[in-house]
């Protein structure tokens, strides 16, 4: 019996518009996961063949979309930084800045929960963002300073909200459960980009990492262009700057929500200044 995944990989559904270079990214990026699929069972998909750029041992199925994505980024003669390969300098004023396959452990698996996120940076600010939900091939867009497409739900207050979350660990078990407690709905996708999205066009109310700094700048590139253009705010539970960085060890807590409101009462939650339920 076969242990491929054998659903079909839709192509993107790009809108018009897009910088050329993410254009030609997330079409390289899906064709390259599309091939993975059709060549490579789970485990071989799953397998830890080196170490990324951020010193975590990269699964082969990122390194084949990653390797696809660099192509791409020399024929364009821009710069990449990139979740596997690090920084590639061409000498040019723009970067993209991607995360292959956000959720890789999802899609390796044949959970059809992974993305791919790019966002164009010019002289290290961001610009443009697309992320392209792989098993669907939805694609979110957005141009800094342009109207968005897309609105978050507005809402304001914890309490009673739909929130993702990372998973729960153990030195942040107390802050994760902060959380859990005054929510109404937890969810756990894995795959940040996505759940980013999702909060941009309304869908939910707020994702976070309850303060396991386990996300790198390629995680919230995204997101920190999409979600401020819908209405909402990305910020770091710790209130460190999120910055497009070429060192790919800095980690930050991120937090994505519909509002600035939200995004402040969940960061003061999970560091334990929020007030809990009882209180309110």
């Amino acid at each position: 019996m076969s242990t491929k995944i054998m659903w079909p990989v839709p192509a993107p559904q790009l809108p018009a518009g897009v910088h050329p270079a993410l254009a030609d990214a997330t079409q390289a990026a899906v064709a390259a996961f599309r091939t993975a699929r059709e060549r490579y069972d789970r485990a071989q998909l799953a397998e830890k063949v080196q170490l990324g750029a951020d010193g975590t041992p990269t699964m082969r199925l990122d390194i084949l979309v990653d390797t696809a994505i660099a192509e791409v980024v020399d024929a364009h003669r821009i710069n990449l930084l990139s979740e596997e390969l690090g920084s590639i300098d061409n000498g040019s004023a723009v970067t993209l800045v991607t995360d292959p396959v956000d959720g890789t452990a999802n899609a390796a698996a044949g959970v059809p929960l992974s993305a791919f996120a790019g966002v164009v940076a010019v002289d290290g600010a961001p610009v443009e963002a697309l992320t392209c939900w792989l098993d669907t091939g939805r694609c979110w867009h957005t141009v800094a300073g342009q109207p968005s497409a897309y609105r978050t739900n507005g809402r304001t207050q914890l309490d009673g909200a739909a929130v993702s979350l990372l998973r729960p660990q153990k030195h942040i078990a107390d802050a994760w459960w902060r959380v859990a407690e005054r929510a109404a709905r937890i969810r756990i996708l894995s795959t940040s980009c996505l759940e980013a999205a999702l909060v941009a066009e309304g869908s939910t109310d707020a994702f976070a990492d309850a303060g396991s700094d386990t996300h790198r700048i390629v995680d919230l590139a995204a997101a920190m262009v999409t979600v401020p253009a819908a209405g909402g705010a990305v910020i770091d539970v710790h209130g460190r700057p999120l910055e497009i960085d070429t060192d790919l060890t800095r980690r930050w807590s991120g937090v994505v929500a519909a509002t600035p409101q939200l995004a402040e009462e969940l960061a003061d939650t999970i560091r334990g200044q929020g007030s809990t339920t009882e209180e309110s």
